[in-house]
């Protein structure tokens, strides 16, 4: 038997008895690597005759390709055996039913702020925003709240610690989200038409009543605005909000520091068999808060109060939703269990509708 047909015999066998891929590694490299024994006796053609390195140079050629294709077979017939065992060991039951994925929800909260936001879009308001801490001036000053105004005590606002021997002015949780409209007016000046939604923080917690609640506040300043314009917007409002196409409110004299004239704003609705329909009946259900913007609130935010006038209005983000999901308690916006979210039919791309009447 010849040095190649050993060679043949010796490597084809070895393959045939592989084991594993590490083993077929050391076989290739045995062989075919660049120490390997075939590879050696390449480098042995130079020094042959023409006629010998034509005979054994094609010879050996052929032998290498027989084993790196034996080596190659071997791996995927190896790869091929261990698939194999892994469906064998690891199978799939495709006529199980699927395994229930947890889905995310759309706050009933959010979903309002963003329905609200879009209706007062649709009527010229831009979206102003302002941070959440701010300072005294103007959460309280420039909105003509006087020192002595019970909102500034302690015990209904949430004020910022302060080390001792820091003289900087008190900054708080803002109460509402009137202080957006003074950065707005000193950014954007007058003419301006621009609605404030976002958290405000204060010193209460009950049913009705939360420490953090959300307020979204409208705010237009023109040459010619009155109460007139202020109706027409509280009531293109109402109709697109609760999906009704008429609505009586109903403007009760009210005092509010930033505002003069003031009015509280109810809608005309009825509570009969449980359930609440806006637009009809013989019950008042007070939903916000307006006026005309007092001229001392205009002339801290930069606008001349003789030129311009305007009104402001500040609606419950939370008592809103309350109101169309027939929602009783506050509070359980703020609760870790979400089990009421699917109690009050709440899923996602869920769209508000009052369709048959809210629960009360």
């Amino acid at each position: 038997m010849s040095d190649l047909d050993q060679l043949r015999t010796k490597y084809l066998s070895g393959v045939a008895d592989a084991a594993d891929e590490a083993a077929l590694e050391e076989l290739r490299l045995a062989g075919l690597g660049k120490k390997g024994e075939i590879s050696l006796m390449m480098r042995e053609l130079g020094k042959m005759s023409p006629e010998e390195k034509q005979t054994f140079g094609k010879a050996l050629n052929e032998l290498k390709t027989e084993i790196d294709t034996a080596l190659r077979e071997k791996k995927q017939a190896l790869a091929d055996a261990a698939l194999e065992a892994r469906l064998q060991d690891e199978w799939l039951d495709v006529t199980l039913p699927g395994r229930p994925r947890r889905q995310g929800t759309i706050h009933p909260v959010s979903q309002v702020m963003d329905e609200v936001t879009a209706i007062f879009a649709d009527m010229g308001f831009s979206v102003a925003e302002g941070p959440q801490v701010e300072d005294d001036w103007h959460n309280f000053d420039a909105l003509n709240i006087a020192p002595e105004h019970p909102a500034r005590q302690e015990h209904d606002t949430f004020f910022m610690h302060r080390a001792e021997g820091d003289d900087r002015p008190p900054h708080v949780l803002r109460t509402h989200t009137s202080p957006v409209q003074i950065r707005a007016m000193q950014e954007q000046g007058a003419p301006i038409r621009v609605i404030a939604p976002g958290r405000v923080y204060r010193m209460d917690m009950d049913q009705t009543h939360a420490p953090m609640f959300h307020q979204i506040e409208g705010l237009a300043i023109g040459k010619d605005i009155s109460m007139a314009n202020l109706k027409w917007v509280l009531e293109e409002f109402c109709k697109a909000f609760f999906e009704v196409d008429n609505v009586e409110l109903r403007f009760r004299a009210s005092h509010f520091p930033f505002t003069e004239p003031s009015a509280e704003v109810d809608i005309r609705c009825s509570w009969e068999g449980k359930q609440l329909k806006i637009g009809e009946g013989n019950s008042w259900m007070e939903i916000l808060g307006s006026g005309m913007v007092h001229p001392k609130v205009l002339e801290a935010a930069g606008v001349d109060s003789t030129q311009y006038q305007g009104f402001a209005f500040g609606i419950g983000i939370d008592r809103l939703a309350m109101l169309k999901y027939g929602i009783p308690d506050l509070r359980a916006f703020f609760d870790s269990d979400l089990r009421w979210l699917k109690h009050y039919g709440f899923a996602p791309q869920d769209v508000p509708t009052v369709l048959g009447g809210l629960s009360r």
